[in-house]
C-alpha cells in the first residue's frame, strides 16, 4: 500500500511535459457524474485547446442504440486536486454524433439563456447552498447513526462540534480545501441540522459559472467520499420522519437589484416567480414533495410565499437586504438533487426575460 500511495503521489513534472485531463460529464439520469482520463501533450490554459472526445452512450443511458457515440465538448477547466501539478479536470457537455445536444445536456439551453443580451446586461449572480448526506457504505444509513436506529433528536447537530454531534467533518474539510485548490469559488461549509448531513456554498458567481462550479464541486466530493468509503447522497429527504430534508437554496441577484432602490426590482422578480411557481417546482429536483411539506424550515410545495428573514417561505429576503434597500433574495425551493443549469437558467428567464405578454405556467419558448 505504501508503494501504491507513492505512485499515486508521483510528481510527473520533472520527467514529462504531458498532463492528464479528467473529462467529466453528467450521466443519463441527469444526476450522476461520469469521468474518464486521457493524456494531453502539455499544460493547458484555455478550454478551447482541449480536444473533443466521445463515449458509448448506451453504457450511460444516453443513447438508445448500441454503439452510438456521444460527443464530449469541453466547456470549463479546473485544477485537479487529486493528481495535482499541471493536471486538470475538464467539465464537458454532451452531444449526439450529428452535433445536437442530447436530452440530458441541460447546459446547452442554460448557455443560450445566459448569453442573451438582456441577461448579460443584468450580470446575474448566484450563490448556491448545496446540502448533502453522508451514508455508511455497507448499510446505506447516515454516518454516525446507530445501525438500524436513530440518534437523539435534531437540535445539537447544526454547526455542532464534538464526536457525538459532528459526523464526517474530515470529508467536509477535505472537500473545502480541494475545491479551493481546483479554483472553485467555494465560500463556506457547515454541519447541517440532521446528523450526518453537511452543506457547502458556491458563490457569488456570475451566470453559468455558478452551475459549472457546483457540478465540479459535486464531482470532487464524490471522489473524496469514494476514498473515504462513504456514500454521498443528494436525496431531498434521505430519512423520513422528524428530520430536515436536504436542499440547494439558490441566492440570486441582478445588477438592478444590487443598485440603490433594488428592493423594488427584487419584489418585481418575486411577483414573476409566484406566477411561474408550478413551472419552477417541476424543474427543482426529484423527491421535493417529500421535503417541501411546510415543516422543517420549508414552505409547502403547492403554495408560493415570501417573507423577510422567513425560513418557512418559498422566497426569503434577508434583513440586511431589507435594511439596505438592495441586494439579493434566496429561493429555498430547490432540492439537493437539482440540476443547477435548470434552476439558474429558469430564474434568469423568469425574472429577466419574461414579460406579462407571455402566459404564466406555460412555455417561455
Amino acid at each position: 500500500m505504501s508503494l501504491l500511495r507513492h505512485l499515486l503521489n508521483l510528481d510527473l513534472s520533472g520527467s514529462t511535459d504531458k498532463i492528464i485531463a479528467e473529462y467529466i460529464w453528467i450521466g443519463g439520469t441527469g444526476r450522476e457524474m461520469r469521468s474518464k482520463a486521457r493524456t494531453l501533450p502539455g499544460p493547458v490554459s484555455d478550454v478551447r485547446e482541449i480536444p473533443k472526445w466521445g463515449f458509448d452512450g448506451t453504457s450511460t443511458g444516453q443513447a438508445s442504440k448500441h454503439g452510438v457515440e456521444v460527443i464530449l465538448c469541453p466547456q470549463a477547466i479546473f485544477r485537479d486536486p487529486f493528481r495535482r501539478g499541471s493536471n486538470i479536470l475538464v467539465l464537458c457537455d454532451t452531444y449526439g454524433p450529428e452535433g445536437v445536444p442530447i436530452p440530458s445536456n441541460k447546459r446547452f439551453h442554460a448557455a443560450e439563456v445566459f448569453s442573451q443580451p438582456a441577461v448579460v446586461a443584468e450580470e446575474p449572480w448566484f450563490g448556491i447552498e448545496q446540502e448533502y448526506t453522508l451514508l455508511q457504505k455497507d448499510h446505506h444509513w447516515p454516518l454516525g447513526w446507530p445501525i438500524g436506529g436513530y440518534p437523539s433528536p435534531q437540535g445539537p447537530y447544526y454547526c455542532g462540534v464534538g464526536a457525538n454531534k459532528a459526523f464526517g467533518r474530515d470529508i467536509s474539510d477535505a472537500h473545502y480545501k480541494a475545491s479551493l485548490y481546483a479554483g472553485i469559488n467555494i465560500c463556506g461549509t457547515n454541519a447541517e441540522v440532521m446528523p450526518g448531513q453537511w452543506e457547502f456554498q458556491i458563490g457569488p458567481t456570475l451566470g453559468i459559472s455558478a452551475s459549472d462550479e457546483l457540478w465540479i464541486a459535486r464531482y470532487i466530493l464524490e471522489r473524496i467520499t469514494e476514498v473515504a468509503g462513504v456514500i454521498l447522497s443528494l436525496d431531498a429527504k434521505p430519512i423520513q420522519g422528524d428530520w430536515n430534508g436536504a436542499g440547494a437554496h439558490t441566492n440570486f441577484s441582478t445588477k438592478s437589484m444590487r443598485t440603490e432602490g433594488g428592493i423594488k426590482e427584487i419584489k418585481k422578480a418575486i411577483e414573476k416567480l409566484a406566477l411561474w411557481h408550478k413551472d419552477h417546482i417541476s424543474g427543482y429536483g426529484d423527491g421535493n414533495e417529500k421535503r417541501l411539506t411546510g415543516l422543517h424550515e420549508t414552505a409547502h410545495i403547492d403554495t408560493f410565499s415570501w417573507g423577510i428573514a422567513n425560513r418557512n417561505a418559498s422566497i426569503r429576503i434577508s434583513r440586511d437586504t431589507e435594511k439596505a434597500g438592495k441586494g439579493y433574495f434566496e429561493d429555498r425551493r430547490p432540492a439537493s438533487s437539482m440540476d443547477p443549469y435548470l434552476v439558474t437558467s429558469m430564474m434568469a428567464e423568469t425574472t429577466i426575460l419574461w414579460n406579462s405578454s407571455l402566459e404564466p405556467n406555460g412555455s417561455k419558448g
